[in-house]
């Protein structure tokens, strides 16, 4: 279908879903948005409707088995520009350093980095969807998914889909760990939720598992981010967080400099987003050079934003729940 008939298409379903649901002041509440955006508050389904309608369809594998749907909805990267996202102009892509926490009544949640949802950078366009198409019809969601839920496009499987979206959260990574000033560094450590936290050097970097890829042409070998955090350092989990808990949990990689990229364990997660997120110590046969010992590079994103290079440090944290 053209661009603009699938456009049409999409506005033309949330008019029709949004007249069943009358307007002004009387439509109750679907999403409270909060956190550093100029404009927090509480949105009415209109309101999540407002921006250009986005068509999308997903297939992923639930406990109910493999799924496919057709969702329509906004994309989250741009329900959250629209409402203003606080940055520190003092911190060089400080958007890469913040994360939206996505909340479900019954308590689950999940995170997204803001550079995974970024277009510039991860580009994986997640909605906030409002409606889905059944038997060729666009429909309101079902009472157990809706009425918004939040999509992971490509996902294995359909943890990251927060049905009955009821609350988004925008914050910094609150990661403390400092740069050194800058050059190179000859090691970095493993620290936070873990069950072993370690510093580690070239040697030990190559004595792991070494993963190789091609990335925009040129050949990183390393070691494989998900295999580093959870099988070498061990990731300790919240046992508070019973479904899933590694959703809400997300790493922090810091240079040298102080730089700051946030990486969500679900992204990396094979069961979820599968990002083949590696710690990489050569390139094309040569070690990285001014690049330091060990590089964050995260394949498949659109910049190279969040390939932190003079890596000093990965922290992993837990996002605690919405604030009061």
């Amino acid at each position: 279908m053209h661009r603009s008939l699938r456009w049409f298409a999409g506005a033309a379903a949330a008019a029709l879903l949004l007249a069943g649901c009358g307007s002004g002041d009387d439509d109750p509440v679907v999403l409270r948005l909060a956190g550093a955006v100029d404009r927090p508050g509480e949105y009415r389904l209109d309101d999540v409707a407002r921006g250009t309608p986005v068509t999308q369809s997903v297939s992923y594998i639930s406990g109910n088995g493999s799924q496919s749907r057709t969702y329509t909805g906004t994309t989250l990267w741009q329900l959250l520009s629209d409402a203003g996202i606080q940055l520190n102009s003092a911190n060089r892509n400080d958007v890469l350093n913040r994360y939206v926490l996505a909340t479900a009544p019954d308590g689950y949640r999940v995170v997204f980095s803001l550079g995974e949802i970024n277009p510039d950078y991860g580009n994986k366009a997640s909605l906030v969807a409002y409606a889905e198409t059944v038997n060729g019809a666009s429909v309101s969601l079902s009472d157990t998914d809706g009425p918004l839920r939040v999509t992971a496009p490509g996902d294995v499987r359909g943890g990251r889909y927060v049905s009955m979206l009821d609350r988004l959260e925008v914050r910094s990574s609150g990661s403390t760990l400092a740069g050194i000033g800058g050059g190179v560094s000859p090691t970095f450590s493993v620290s936070g939720a873990v069950e072993r936290p370690v510093t580690l050097d070239l040697a030990a970097l190559q004595a792991m598992p070494a993963v190789t890829q091609d990335v925009n042409g040129s050949i990183y070998t390393g070691v494989s981010l998900w295999t580093l955090l959870n099988t070498e350092a061990g990731i300790k989990t919240d046992p508070a967080t019973t479904h899933n808990p590694m959703l809400s949990m997300y790493a922090v990689a810091t240079g040298s400099d102080g730089y700051k990229t946030v990486v969500t364990l679900g992204e990396i997660h094979p069961n979820f987003g599968n990002k083949p997120a590696m710690i990489a110590y050569s390139v094309n046969g040569e070690l990285l050079d001014r690049n330091g010992m060990a590089r964050l590079v995260m394949p498949g994103d659109v910049r190279n934003g969040r390939f932190v290079s003079n890596l000093v440090g990965i922290e992993v944290m837990q996002a605690a729940g919405p604030t009061p």
